[in-house]
């Protein structure tokens, strides 16, 4: 004769009732994760998008310098959804003409500061080093409050090379640090006069 447990069918009981809750909390949890996941975008800038997709391209020979500080070479219009990521306060520009009409509205538009030193571009070696002019763009530079930078000139080689290699200077780098570093942006038209405008000015840095 076979006798039923009382106890065995109250534990049966206890456990699919366990389980039961144990689904109940998994699918709450799910629904709270699921909750979680949307995020609300509408305060962040839109990006610029070209079809299905966003296009983002820097500008010739980019680079991070340091914590804030960018360089590269001039800019043009397919570069700006690339610059809007860096959310810039103010670039440096190095060469004496006027800025394109195109980049100062992209300039106003994105509330970025542009602080002009005239530097003519030379071909030949020797010329002389404007050190007032670079030593006013390096307390520009310097100036935390005015960062993200991004420093440029035409191709982001000479001029731009320059004024990183006085700030590396100031960072205490030895002097061939400071030109290994011109010579990978420069590449075979590294300018004699750049290195000697650096190695005159970084004593009056010091």
């Amino acid at each position: 004769m076979k006798v039923d447990n009382p106890s065995k069918h109250k534990i049966q009981q206890q456990e699919e009732e366990e389980e039961e809750e144990e689904e109940e909390e998994a699918e709450q949890m799910c629904r709270t994760i699921e909750v979680a996941s949307v995020v609300d975008l509408s305060s962040q800038p839109a990006p610029v998008v070209t079809g299905d997709e966003v296009t983002l391209i820097p500008p010739l020979n980019f680079s991070m310098v340091d914590n804030g500080i960018f360089r590269s070479g001039f800019p043009d219009s397919a570069n700006f959804s690339f610059l809007q990521t860096l959310r810039l306060r103010s670039i440096i520009y190095l060469c004496p003409e006027p800025y394109p009409e195109a980049n100062t509205e992209f300039l106003k538009s994105n509330g970025i500061k542009l602080f002009q030193f005239a530097i003519e571009g030379h071909k030949e070696p020797f010329v002389n080093i404007p050190e007032d002019m670079i030593r006013e763009a390096l307390k520009v530079l310097l100036d935390v409050r005015n960062h993200p930078v991004l420093i440029h000139c035409k191709r982001g080689k000479h001029r731009t090379g320059c004024l990183v290699g006085c700030l590396r200077k100031l960072q205490k780098w030895c002097l061939s640090s400071v030109f290994d570093e011109y010579q990978r942006f420069a590449a075979a038209k590294a300018r004699v006069s750049d290195q000697r405008g650096t190695r005159i000015l970084s004593p009056a840095l010091e």
